[in-house]
């Protein structure tokens, strides 16, 4: 068996050298790690077995205090196209005496940036993590949660930025992890909830189609996933020179990275490549600003995204096609100017078409970033009807 550790390398102008500094003063983000950790030889790993694991702390802000327990995990999963991947993560335990049972969720982040130092492990330490809050109203319930750092965020190798069979592996394979995690006190039959939102949501939704299939010795009772970009080609499209024009060339990277025959580089042109290498070693919040308002056309020499192989790739993130086995709660905001609000409705028919148990929300207030604040408290108030074992039909 060969554990895939793959490093990209690229000529990037003289700037990359200096931007992860700045990026760690404007996000407060703890510095990427500068040494990695040796993959196992060949043996006998299965999906989810557990190669490091270390002492790690769970901060919602700088210097707030929590009552629970934290490790960061490396653990097997799979990449992709099948081959097996080392992913990182951080397994949360509230440390409030329970000595029972305890629901699980594995939760998946949004959008945080291609670089090493905006993986959550490296922030949720630290309290830099942008959605640590809304981790803690999970814990806060007496659930474990686990959080993946996803294929190449935090590990050797470009960060599969929207590839989603990878990113619903390395959700379940957490699970996984934290369940074989001694410390941890769960168990075989731990009631395992998944949830994400964005990038998040789109990994969760790929979690709960997989889950059947790749994991089914896992007790999952409920996915609860919002703002999903379920069809990679209608966002880019959508987005093509507007405020998140940015995501389509960090989404072309995360592809690329999985699939190095699509060979991005030999479609951009100096200004594109420079604004790809930025993107590969910063966090969100200066890409955003970076890459806004930018047109395919301006930072290409031919548009990747008309090539058959190109929509063959984003085509296989495309969500939909299997029906999740245990009820999901999706939403969306009617506002989203992101992820359009008809992706997601086309997602809830495509699986309600399939039989899936689908409760449907549309979000009227907001817009996409306030889409996760103001629904992540219904979202945990239906998984744990879900662990409390109430009947979910949706409402297909």
């Amino acid at each position: 068996m060969r554990i895939r550790t793959r490093v990209r390398t690229r000529v990037r102008p003289r700037l990359r050298h200096l931007v992860p500094v700045v990026a760690a003063l404007l996000l407060g983000a703890a510095p990427p790690a500068t040494a990695a950790t040796p993959a196992p030889g060949p043996g006998a790993l299965a999906p989810g077995d557990l190669v490091h694991v270390e002492p790690s702390a769970f901060h919602p802000l700088p210097g707030q205090w929590t009552n629970t327990r934290a490790w960061k995990v490396r653990y097997r999963s799979t990449a992709a196209d099948g081959r097996p991947n080392l992913v990182s993560g951080t397994v949360i335990v509230p440390r409030d005496g329970r000595t029972g049972p305890r629901p699980l969720v594995t939760y998946a982040v949004g959008t945080v940036g291609l670089g090493d130092s905006c993986a959550p492990s490296a922030n949720l330490p630290y309290g830099t993590a942008m959605e640590a809050n809304l981790i803690q109203q999970l814990t806060l319930r007496g659930w474990a949660v686990a959080v993946t750092d996803y294929e190449g965020l935090g590990m050797p190798g470009t960060h599969t930025y929207t590839v989603g069979p990878s990113a619903g592996h390395a959700m379940l394979d957490i699970a996984r992890a934290a369940i074989r995690l001694p410390e941890a006190g769960l168990g075989a039959d731990t009631p395992v909830g998944v949830m994400g939102y964005s990038q998040g949501g789109q990994a969760a939704g790929w979690a709960a189609q997989l889950s059947g299939s790749y994991a089914p010795e896992l007790n999952v009772k409920g996915t609860a996933a919002g703002g999903i970009p379920a069809d990679l080609m209608e966002v880019a499209d959508f987005n093509d020179g507007s405020y998140g024009s940015g995501l389509i060339f960090m989404a072309a990277a995360g592809q690329d990275a999985a699939f190095p025959e699509l060979d991005l580089d030999s479609y951009l042109n100096p200004a594109g490549k420079a604004l790809v290498g930025f993107f590969e070693e910063n966090c969100v919040i200066v890409d955003a600003v970076a890459g806004s308002f930018r047109k395919i056309s301006d930072l290409t020499t031919s548009n990747p995204l008309d090539r058959p192989d190109w929509q063959d790739r984003l085509g296989r993130s495309r969500l939909g096609g299997t029906a999740p086995a245990a009820p999901v709660y999706q939403y969306h905001a009617l506002g989203d100017e992101l992820i359009p609000y008809g992706v997601g409705r086309r997602l809830r028919a495509d699986w309600c078409g399939l039989g899936a148990r689908v409760q449907w929300k549309t979000i009227l207030v907001g817009e996409h970033v306030s889409g996760v604040i103001t629904e992540t408290a219904s979202a945990a108030s239906w998984l744990a009807d879900r662990f409390a074992g109430r009947p979910e039909r949706g409402d297909c």
